[in-house]
């Protein structure tokens, strides 16, 4: 079973759904995927209505070890994101899965 969707995979199910050429297609979706990242990267935060939000979190710096060596080094501050799924998108996972 093949669990990665690419970006390949999202022009063609707009090229055959939608209609548009796969150049058109492939635009759409390069516009979509900036718009989002530049959102999340001004705001620090997107909602999705019905699929969840992402945000961005800062982490503060703290000490690691390697369990092989037992070596300590220090992990520098940064910042993750986090998606916290809608409750539409959650019924749908878990209506599929129910069936």
């Amino acid at each position: 079973m093949r669990i990665n969707l690419t970006k390949k995979d999202l022009v063609n199910s707009v090229y055959m759904q939608l209609g548009f050429s796969k150049q058109i297609s492939e635009n759409l979706i390069d516009d979509l995927l900036t718009t989002i990242s530049n959102n999340i990267k001004l705001e620090k935060k997107l909602k999705l209505s019905k699929f969840g939000t992402f945000t961005i979190r800062k982490k503060k710096s703290r000490v690691g070890r390697n369990p092989k060596t037992k070596e300590t080094k220090l992990i520098t501050s940064r910042e993750v994101i986090l998606f916290k799924p809608a409750k539409e998108f959650k019924d749908l996972v878990n209506l599929k899965y129910n069936e």
